[in-house]
């Protein structure tokens, strides 16, 4: 079961601040950093994660999750070009794929995926997309093509678009910039807290 509020951050120091808010599911996404560094932070982001109860989800560096102890990964699309799926299904890890159209759902569907992820679904100002906003009704779309399995939402949600992205069928909705560039980022992410708990009790 996903959590239906999906936090997105860049450190540990970030994991650090909103676990005492509620957050009870945080992807570590970092770029562009020297491995020593990356084993670093997962390895402090999992044993703030393992303190609080929350669930991990380390992003694009399957190896050092897997030699840390950590449990879940999220891969993009260029991931899959390199990760070692077998590798990963032998060390027990879980992991979500990351899809914008037909072809790379397609695609994410055949790893034997823990959950798909859809994006984005609003214009975004976190990173420049090769894909345009996916809208609510593809949201919909893609929860029926894939049934069970777990959905999340990503790309320009904030908690005003939350309940219509929630609503439209998928279990999480993944939020960076609105927690992260808030001026009150703990008590935004209280008020996510709050504001998803309804959404949580629906998830079967």
């Amino acid at each position: 079961m996903l959590d239906p509020f999906y936090v997105i951050v860049d450190s540990a120091a970030w994991i650090a601040r909103l676990l005492p808010c509620g957050v009870r599911l945080v992807q570590l996404r970092i770029k562009d950093q020297p491995d020593a560094n990356v084993r670093a932070e997962i390895k402090e982001a999992k044993a703030l994660c393992e303190r609080h109860g929350a669930q991990l989800v380390v992003n694009d560096y399957w190896q050092q999750a897997i030699d840390t102890g950590c449990t879940f990964i999220h891969l993009g699309q260029g991931d899959l070009d390199t990760a070692d799926l077998a590798a990963i299904r032998r060390a027990g890890v879980r992991f979500g794929v990351s899809t914008h159209d037909e072809a790379e759902l397609s695609r994410a569907l055949e790893t034997g995926p823990d959950y798909i992820a859809l994006g984005p679904i609003y214009p975004t100002i976190l990173k420049a997309m090769a894909f345009p906003p996916q809208g609510l009704p593809r949201l919909k779309e893609w929860k029926t093509k894939i049934g069970k399995l777990p959905l999340v939402g990503i790309g320009g949600i904030t908690l005003e678009r939350m309940a219509g992205v929630l609503e439209a069928g998928p279990d999480s909705a993944a939020v960076v910039t609105d927690i992260t560039r808030n001026a009150d980022p703990e008590q935004r992410a209280r008020d996510w807290v709050k504001a998803t708990r309804k959404f949580a009790i629906q998830i079967p």
